[in-house]
């Protein structure tokens, strides 16, 4: 699985599969994963900030991952050409976008990394200690 490219079914595996999460469905399908209470990943529904440059059209294939750090963001999404993007409407949300359709530029191994780190940037100290212990 290390080099697999990654695929938006990774996500729902990834974030379904850490502790104490719960999938909720947002109001118009799209699924929401949280920890305590709070999301860490979160498919977006199209909207208005998430746009194609060249037609317009609103991506209907966002996904939101919190991140830990504005630095954990910016590492991110400081490179033209990753996969992570920010818009406006998330200046100063600790969270990157990344389109289903453009996962394929990460391996699974990396996807996995990443979810982990929303969840641990989400979850309790006591949660996030206790995975910890046991991932080590």
């Amino acid at each position: 699985m290390a080099h697999r490219r990654a695929r938006e079914s990774d996500v729902h595996r990834i974030a379904a599969s850490m502790p104490h999460v719960n999938r909720l469905e947002g109001p118009k399908g799209n699924s929401i994963y949280q920890v305590g209470g709070k999301s860490f990943v979160f498919f977006r529904t199209p909207q208005p900030d998430a746009t194609d440059p060249e037609t317009g059209e609103r991506y209907a294939d966002v996904i939101m991952l919190w991140v830990e750090s504005e630095s954990d963001k910016l590492a991110l999404i400081q490179d033209p050409g990753s996969p992570f993007f920010t818009t406006a409407h998330f200046d100063g949300h600790p969270s990157v976008l990344v389109r289903g359709s453009r996962l394929t530029e990460i391996t699974a191994t990396e996807l996995t990394e990443l979810i982990q780190a929303a969840w641990l940037s989400r979850a309790s100290k006591r949660r996030a200690e206790a995975w910890l212990a046991d991932s080590s």
